[in-house]
């Protein structure tokens, strides 16, 4: 089969509208996916721009700003994680916020550009106790104007109504990596269950910020897996945030071998051509990445990006850098609400 053939056949979408725009399917197999990453680096970008100027204005990149709300401590196993109290990495754990600081928080990013305010709490799942603070950190950051985003760990259907209640716009549940690999990560939790509070978020009508991590010692076979996953979920996540791993000492993946810059590119690349209607996110691990990287990750279909110098307990670049990039790039913020599939 031919370049062209190939591009053609991999990249069929189905169900245009009016507008000529392809339109997101939910029948992608393994097969098409890997003929994906397979392509030539050049025809793979190239297919991923034009899938990403029919949905999003190409000089866009949303900001968020990610705060953790209640640090350290978690009973989960998670092998990337410096809050599991299963390692010893000297992180203190720490209470639940007081709703005032999350609130001042908040204004600050706002103040600095972003339009997503996203709150971290390192729980297996929410206490009933902590749910009346949780729905007003949601409320005070929503009356801000502001897109709200939370990640809790798993819901109940009934926190997912409460939270709906309270205005949430978005919840925030990666799948992480592949099913296959997903037990060589974490033990505490199964596949299932992440799938499952994801489905009660949509059935609750928020919208789902999902993703996953790479660089943790998967085969591309299960980037192929994590985003056959995502990219079949219907609808798909409104939000697709792609981690390049941050090492942690004394975590079970402090001493993974780093991902090739152009393997990631790779990934957030088909992640852009699988869901075309989603915000990628391009997460974790940019204080690594050299602008060139970041720069090819934008072109790839990434439009979206944390501020401030922290991502829950990760190092993250510094806001002047960053505006300096966009200065250097010809960026500009997205607005709130401008996600064509946002609810």
């Amino acid at each position: 089969m031919n370049i062209q053939t190939l591009v053609t056949e991999a990249t069929k979408l189905v169900n245009e509208d009016d507008a000529g725009k392809d339109q997101p399917r939910h029948d992608w197999d393994r097969e098409q996916i890997q003929a994906l990453f397979d392509l030539p680096f050049n025809d793979l970008l190239f297919q991923a721009q034009t899938v990403h100027r029919q949905w999003f204005n190409p000089n866009q990149v949303q900001k968020s700003t990610l705060l953790s709300i209640k640090t350290g401590g978690c009973p989960e196993d998670c092998g990337y994680c410096n809050q599991s109290s299963k390692f010893e990495t000297g992180l203190p754990a720490s209470k639940l916020m007081e709703v005032r600081k999350v609130i001042e928080g908040a204004k600050r990013a706002k103040a600095a550009g972003a339009s997503r305010y996203c709150m971290g709490a390192a729980w297996r799942n929410p206490k009933a106790r902590d749910m009346d603070k949780v729905v007003a950190m949601v409320e005070g950051v929503k009356d801000l104007g502001m897109e709200t985003c939370m990640t809790l760990g798993m819901l109940s259907e009934e926190q997912t109504l409460k939270l709906k209640a309270a205005g949430l716009d978005y919840y925030n549940h990666n799948v992480d990596t592949s099913e296959e690999y997903y037990k060589e990560i974490i033990t505490t939790r199964t596949y299932a269950d992440r799938l499952n509070t994801i489905s009660l978020v949509q059935d609750a009508g928020i919208n789902v910020c999902s993703g996953g991590i790479v660089g943790m010692g998967e085969e591309e076979s299960d980037r192929v897996g994590m985003l056959k996953t995502l990219s079949t979920l219907d609808p798909q996540p409104q939000s697709v945030p792609i981690n390049m791993l941050v090492q942690i000492e004394n975590t079970p993946l402090g001493d993974s071998k780093p991902i090739d810059p152009i393997d990631f590119v790779r990934t957030i690349a088909v992640a852009r051509i699988l869901m075309p209607k989603s915000v990628v996110r391009l997460s974790a691990g940019r204080e690594a990445m050299s602008e060139e990287t970041q720069a090819l990750c934008f072109f790839a279909g990434a439009n979206s990006i944390f501020i401030g110098e922290e991502l829950l307990t990760t190092k993250n670049p510094e806001l002047d850098k960053d505006n300096q990039m966009f200065d250097k790039l010809g960026l500009e913020p997205m607005p709130a609400h401008a996600c064509p599939s946002e609810i």
